[in-house]
């Protein structure tokens, strides 16, 4: 895959938006998360934004993105959104969700709406590094653009990892 690029629902919709941004693939590990796409790509993990599908105590869906190498405050998350309680999907719930297998799932082109909530320290990167809806697949991009394309609701909700 690392010089294949793929044509994604991901690709077809920042395409569709005209945004513009640089395909990345690298080689893909099982579980190795952003630690081995940022070393694949020789950039910070800080950049590389990860997506997480999640869902309140209603089971109600929405994804999180944040920084490489932070987590989510999941209690300051709920707080936020008015809710009791945010936690992360089960693998095959966030798949159904999305529409992507878990390691590829890109916030761009879901197979449902979901709200979508972002990081606000995400736009003081100059270029992030997002999943382009394939494992081992990343988009190149300014960060402004995931705004302009999602309308996410910004929040500070980081933890360093390990938290």
């Amino acid at each position: 895959m690392a010089d294949k690029i793929p044509t994604t629902m991901a690709t077809r919709m920042l395409d569709a938006e005209g945004v513009q941004y640089v395909p990345r693939p690298y080689r893909y590990e099982e579980r190795g998360g952003t630690a081995v796409s940022s070393r694949e790509l020789g950039v910070s993990e800080h950049d590389v934004v990860k997506t997480l599908v999640m869902e309140d105590e209603k089971r109600a869906p929405l994804i999180v993105l944040m920084h490489g190498d932070c987590e989510v405050s999941t209690k300051t998350l709920a707080r936020l959104m008015g809710v009791k309680s945010v936690s992360p999907c089960r693998p095959e719930v966030a798949e159904k969700h999305s529409g992507y297998q878990v390691g590829g799932t890109s916030p761009f082109g879901t197979k449902r709406p979901m709200p979508v909530y972002l990081q606000k320290s995400v736009l003081e990167c100059a270029r992030v590094y997002i999943n382009g809806g394939h494992r081992g697949f990343l988009v190149e991009l300014d960060p402004n653009e995931i705004v302009r394309v999602l309308k996410p609701t910004l929040v500070d909700v980081a933890l360093p990892a390990g938290a």
